[in-house]
């Protein structure tokens, strides 16, 4: 037997423990990869394929791409001088969604974008990182984001259902009752355009029905019995056929089982104009 310590082994030992914390938290090592702009700790934790799917660079696959993406976004990033604070994370069924905050400089002020990030690993080896924003708040236009997921058979149930089913319909006042008495909407754009209380929230349902009801394709559920994230491809918005186009909306309840929050993340345009942006 070698006198000497096992130095190999050790390292082993080591990079495991870092994939099993990495695996544990996926995204924060994806987020962390971003603001360093350095791939490499991301890479260990998942030496098999890694895929992105980013609303400003597309599809990134495999590590050479990853590689450089992480390089221009952080560069990208430094010239907004972004910084990050986390909103809520939810995890069921193998998939984490991680909903932030990036506070950036934006023509001398602050502003707050949100955004979402979905972790999904099909293995222990690979992972697939999904954001979804709106790009409003950066550049000021709305950009079609074609689908990333195919429809899928799960439906939420319970207030989530029927908040959906309101909104397919285009009824304002069934979709104002599904939130607790201070419950809010927050769009895309951000916490500028929060809509909070039965008012405003009526206001705000009756602007956005006047084309009609909202229809999406789920694709996925990710229900934590708190909140429910729902991935969606927006396909028609009252008579007018959309462009399929992906989201995702995070949906809180609160104690009494209405609904305390309603987020969404995703760059749909409404057919008929409206006095301020939304999704």
């Amino acid at each position: 037997m070698p006198w000497f310590p096992d130095f190999v082994g050790a390292v082993e030992l080591v990079r495991r423990r870092t994939r099993v914390a990495g695996q544990a938290d996926p995204v924060g090592p994806y987020l962390a990869a971003l603001n360093r702009g350095d791939s490499h700790p991301l890479e260990d934790v998942w030496p098999g394929e890694v895929v992105v799917y980013d609303p400003r660079a597309g599809e990134v696959r495999g590590h050479k791409q990853l590689r450089q993406f992480v390089r221009r976004n952080e560069s990208w990033l430094a010239g907004l001088h972004a910084r990050t604070g986390i909103v809520a994370s939810t995890c069921a069924d193998g998939r984490a969604v991680v909903e932030l905050l990036a506070y950036l400089d934006h023509d001398g002020r602050e502003l707050a974008w949100p955004v979402a990030v979905v972790a999904e690993s099909p293995n222990d080896r690979s992972v697939v990182f999904r954001t979804y924003c709106s790009q409003w708040p950066v550049d000021g236009r709305r950009h079609v984001r074609p689908p990333i997921l195919e429809p899928g058979v799960a439906q939420p149930g319970d207030v989530v259902g029927r908040y959906q089913a309101a909104v397919a319909a285009g009824d304002a006042e069934a979709a104002v009752s599904t939130f607790a008495a201070d419950g809010y909407l927050r769009e895309p754009i951000g916490a500028h355009h929060t809509h909070r209380g039965a008012a405003e929230l009526r206001a705000y349902f009756r602007e956005c029905f006047r084309a009609g009801g909202i229809d999406v394709e789920l694709c996925t559920v990710t229900d934590d019995g708190v909140r429910c994230a729902l991935e969606y491809n927006c396909v028609r918005w009252g008579g007018h056929d959309l462009p399929p186009q992906a989201g995702i909306a995070v949906f809180e309840r609160g104690a009494d089982g209405l609904l305390a929050a309603a987020r969404v993340y995703d760059d749909v345009e409404a057919p008929v104009e409206r006095p301020g942006p939304r999704t």
